[in-house]
């Protein structure tokens, strides 16, 4: 008998939904996160069980509890489920039915689940993209601590020089306090920074579609791996326009009739993917491939709005390289496993 596993997810507590081929309810309990709590509700379920549950904070023991117990987990789309947003009975237990109701149906707007080295690869990039906000944090507080007191140093304050003019600076105790610690914590930032850095290094080193991604103005192998971290099989998407649409840099558009509005961008794909091609797009812009695009966007619609679009045909550029890249990777492979000519 064919079985379907709805599962409502928070962050101390998940309802587990268990539903048979004719829709029946067979379980629906609301047990602690853990391995053990849910697998008393679907243990003994056969393998391969298809499971849904939201995409939503901390779901990553999920998906590696159902890989590792044998379960098919469904990753499901939030803002595209609106059998759930529109019920007009909204609890954990509902919620958690209608997710198993939704996947016997084969109705699910499913998202794609990344495999676990992708997983690891993104955490590994956003952990040093944090680190350096941080840093940045750090930094802007001591330029308001001397702002306050009229010090300001146009050569910089991070340099050796600049530390030495910090230190030579009169401030009020609690301010020099301030200071100092903020240059500490910098420093201490600095050392997990470099090696976040070798790290992510020899990984491009090893991966050689950042050297086809290196090719792109502005994009450097931090870029290229966050790319390819957050868009992950790039087989998944049938054109550059696809991948755009999901990275959530295409203008949203309500259109009735003959008559079509075109808004903002979604930004309803990867937060990091958009942050990292806008960051690219600043340097690519003023390249010889997008100037004279940026430029007339920019008299146009402003500076804000022809960088996004910059960033866009990074995106499309990528979707190109990385398809060709594939395309190749899979030619010279069946023509290395293809029977030679005159050979028994």
């Amino acid at each position: 008998m064919s079985v379907y596993v709805g599962i409502d997810v928070h962050r101390k507590r998940s309802q587990v939904a268990v539903i048979d081929a004719d829709g029946e309810v067979l379980a629906n309990r609301n047990v602690p996160n853990g391995v053990e709590p849910i697998l008393k509700v679907i243990g003994g379920l056969p393998p391969g069980t298809p499971a849904a549950f939201e995409a939503a904070f901390g779901t990553g023991w999920l998906v590696e509890l159902l890989e590792d117990y044998g379960f098919d987990p469904h990753l499901v789309h939030p803002l595209r489920c609106k059998a759930i947003a529109s019920a007009r009975l909204k609890n954990d237990k509902v919620d958690a039915a209608i997710l198993g109701q939704l996947l016997r149906a084969d109705l699910l707007p499913e998202a794609w689940i990344a495999p676990p080295a992708v997983r690891q690869l993104r955490a590994l990039l956003r952990h040093r993209a944090q680190l350096v906000r941080l840093r940045t944090l750090l930094r802007n507080r001591i330029h308001a601590v001397l702002a306050d007191y009229g010090h300001d140093r146009p050569a910089g304050c991070w340099s050796g020089p600049g530390r030495a003019w910090m230190a030579s600076l009169q401030l009020p105790a609690v301010s020099r306090e301030v200071v100092d610690d903020d240059l500490a914590l910098i420093d201490a930032l600095e050392t997990v920074i470099d090696r976040l850095d070798w790290e992510i290094h020899q990984r491009a080193r090893s991966d050689p579609r950042v050297k086809v991604l290196t090719q792109l103005p502005g994009v450097g192998p931090f870029t290229a791996l966050v790319i390819l971290a957050e868009v992950g099989d790039i087989s998944r998407f049938g054109s550059a326009r696809k991948l755009a649409s999901w990275a959530g840099l295409t203008p949203t558009v309500r259109g009735s009739d003959r008559v079509a509005h075109y808004g903002h961008i979604s930004k309803q794909g990867s937060v990091w993917l958009r942050w990292v091609l806008c960051e690219a797009a600043q340097t690519a812009k003023r390249s010889p491939q997008f100037a004279a695009g940026y430029q007339a966007i920019a008299t146009r619609r402003g500076k804000k709005i022809a960088t996004t679009a910059v960033a866009r045909k990074l995106l499309t550029r990528a979707w190109h390289l990385l398809t060709d890249a594939e395309h190749a990777a899979a030619t010279q492979s069946a023509a290395a496993s293809a029977p030679q000519a005159g050979t028994r």
